[in-house]
């Protein structure tokens, strides 16, 4: 029955995509005539229900706690789900979690956010820290991440850490609609060598890792070709990266040391928008971009249960965008954490976090950053306490001060309540007010670069507030069954507009928008039988935005409008033998009302063959059924393709 099901997929990956989706009900029987005493015996099986709530995180509050003890809504996309979601990138890879939005603006853009603000007029999604092993890559240029800069190994992940909703308190400012935590495998982990080639319609990725003991290196190299208009003129959206590393991992007894550093250089071809609006070619360059960082860690455990840990890391980057400016910022970042050992009043978490940034911009005719080279300096102190009030019973209250060059001190208290009603089921809820302070677009952007000015920065803006109020639910209701559901509600206010000047000579950003937001995220995974696992994910939201008074920005309110009122998504999982499996994914987004941005369906599909111990072999399709749109105005908007790769990764 093993070869049947081979040749059933291997026809099935010769079929146009529109048969594709005739041919899904069949895959979907696949289990039937799959043979079932060889899936226990392979790695190849995934975690049980029950494994999955044991998986340790740390992100929710800042030491190892079980997946179902969590106060928080978070999701983790484990190193098995990347492997068998056939993702290239951790962009893509991020598609799996169905608290995220995530829409592709180009060959190598990405527009990623937790429970809306996917981006706001004249600026990215900015609400959303990103962690890589405990390294912000949060830009405090523009207030976002730079998604191809973070080309991260993807057999090194050993999991994503998903929180859609506050984590001020822990981590900061800017942590406001959520955090994600991308954590890579120990070197203990990684050991003897690793390569894994990718080619497909849109380009080929080369990794290759060598380990020994506590050390590992590794690089990757990827060649992504340029995507089309949805009338199938070119897009000159192509790229080329490379990226190298290491990491060492070593100690003994209770105290613990970790290493990391790495390094990249791409070159972005930039879109084209006038070639399409005016029919004039516009020449607009190659953007340049590389940086490096180097991270430093060292954990102590205490006699009586507790940790101490220091952390330091600095990063360099440069980027440069041409007509426009060019970038080189560097960050010296340095964290203490002290978890003191449980009592009777409780188990206290507190540290304190030191940062200093050095920016500089070489600025243009079209827009200029004042003053073009400038020193920022962030000071924090938190504490979190977990108090015990009965046996199924918890209250986490916590509270951070962080203070910036911008808008001075900021106050993120947080209050928690988690109540195990049953063994298998837990209840919880929080309270949470947490601020995204502004960054250099936000105050420091003059149009045109030289006087007069259209745009004169924003001296006056404010720190965007968000008070948050969540109520969740974790639980087993059956042995095979895990379910997760959140309902939210954010206040915002201080939102970023832009203001004509009372004089009617000039624009300037101000902070005179409020809104509100609700709604409602769940997922699940149902272990059908030992073979078939489906999982699926739901999110809805509802926003509303207005101007306060003194404001004339009538667009912004319609910020909105660039999130989905709906997302969903199922996969299916199947273990045909104990060397082969198969996954099955759809997605489907509502439309985004800003742009006029169609809803879509997406149907990924991959197969994946353990040839032998040290080498599998695989087959993806992405978008099979066709390509569409995710973001942006008609005119310029890439279409996002239809792809099928083929891969191979082998290990010794």
């Amino acid at each position: 029955m093993g070869m049947a099901a081979t040749l059933i997929v291997w026809n099935a990956m010769r079929m146009t995509p529109v048969r594709w989706i005739a041919f899904a009900p069949l895959l979907l029987a696949l289990p039937a005539v799959a043979q079932l005493s060889a899936v226990a015996a392979d790695a190849m099986a995934d975690m049980s229900i029950e494994d999955l709530a044991n998986i340790q995180v740390t992100s929710v509050s800042k030491k190892p706690e079980r997946l179902a003890a969590a106060a928080a809504s978070v999701f983790v996309i484990t190193a098995d789900d990347i492997r068998r979601s056939g993702a290239a990138t951790v962009p893509e890879a991020l598609r799996l979690a169905p608290n995220l939005q995530v829409a592709q603006t180009s060959g190598y853009g990405y527009a990623i956010s937790a429970r809306g603000f996917n981006s706001s007029r004249n600026t990215v999604p900015n609400k959303l820290l990103v962690l890589i092993d405990g390294r912000s890559v949060y830009s405090p240029f523009f207030s976002g991440v730079t998604w191809d800069a973070q080309q991260v190994m993807l057999e090194d992940i050993e999991r994503i850490e998903v929180i859609s909703g506050p984590g001020g308190t822990l981590w900061g400012v800017n942590a406001v609609n959520g955090v994600i935590n991308i954590t890579t495998r120990a070197s203990s982990a990684t050991r003897g060598s690793l390569v894994a080639l990718r080619a497909g319609e849109r380009g080929n990725h080369v990794a290759v890792r060598q380990g020994s003991g506590d050390w590992r290196l590794q690089a990757t190299y990827l060649n992504e070709r340029h995507t089309e208009l949805a009338g199938g003129a070119p897009v000159n959206d192509a790229r080329h990266q490379w990226q190298a590393g290491m990491r060492r991992d070593w100690g003994s007894g209770a105290d613990l040391f970790s290493v990391h550093g790495n390094a990249y250089r791409g070159a972005l071809d930039q879109p084209e928008p006038g070639a399409i609006t005016t029919g004039t070619k516009l020449d607009l360059g190659t953007v340049r971009s590389s940086g490096a960082s180097l991270t430093a860690r060292w954990t102590h455990a205490l006699d009586a249960g507790g940790s101490l840990m220091l952390q330091g890391y600095i990063d360099h980057s440069e980027r440069d965008v041409p007509p426009t400016y060019a970038e080189r910022i560097q960050v010296a970042d340095l964290q203490f954490q002290h978890s003191l050992p449980a009592n009777r009043f409780g188990q206290l978490v507190w540290g304190a976090n030191l940062r200093h940034t050095w920016d500089e911009v070489t600025n243009s005719e079209t827009v200029a950053f004042l003053p073009a080279k400038v020193g920022q300096n962030w000071a924090s102190l938190f504490g979190q306490n977990e108090l015990a009030l009965r046996e199924n019973l918890r209250l986490v209250v916590g509270a951070r001060v962080e203070h910036n060059d911008y808008t001075g001190a900021e106050f993120l208290p947080s209050m928690r309540l988690a109540w195990q009603v049953a063994p298998q089921h837990a209840f919880w809820s929080g309270v949470s007010r947490t601020v995204r302070a502004p960054s250099r677009l936000d105050a420091d952007t003059f149009i045109p670069g030289t006087a007069p000015y259209l745009l004169r920065g924003g001296p006056q803006v404010r720190a965007e507030v968000a008070k948050v109020f969540e109520l969740g639910y974790r639980g087993q209701p059956l042995p095979a069954l895990s379910i997760s559901a959140t309902v939210f509600h954010n206040r915002y206010d201080h939102l970023r507009t832009q203001e004509v000047d009372a004089t009617g000579s000039f624009l300037t950003f101000d902070s005179k928008m409020e809104g509100k937001s609700r709604g409602i995220e769940m997922w699940g995974s149902y272990q059908a039988t030992p073979w078939w696992r489906l999982s699926a994910g739901w999110l809805a939201l509802h926003q509303r935005f207005a101007l306060k008074p003194g404001s004339n920005d009538e667009p912004a309110p319609r910020t909105s409008g660039r999130d989905p009122s709906h997302t969903a998504q199922l996969r299916s999982t199947f273990i045909l033998s104990g060397d082969k499996e198969i996954e099955l994914a759809v997605r489907k987004v509502a439309r985004l009302e800003s742009d006029q941005v169609p809803g879509y369906r997406a149907l990924d599909a991959r197969f994946g063959w353990r040839v032998r111990r040290d080498m599998e072999l695989s087959v993806s399709g992405h978008n099979l059924n066709g390509a569409h749109a995710e973001y942006g105005a008609l005119a310029t908007r890439s279409e996002v393709p239809r792809e099928v790769a083929v891969k191979l990764v082998w290990m010794h």
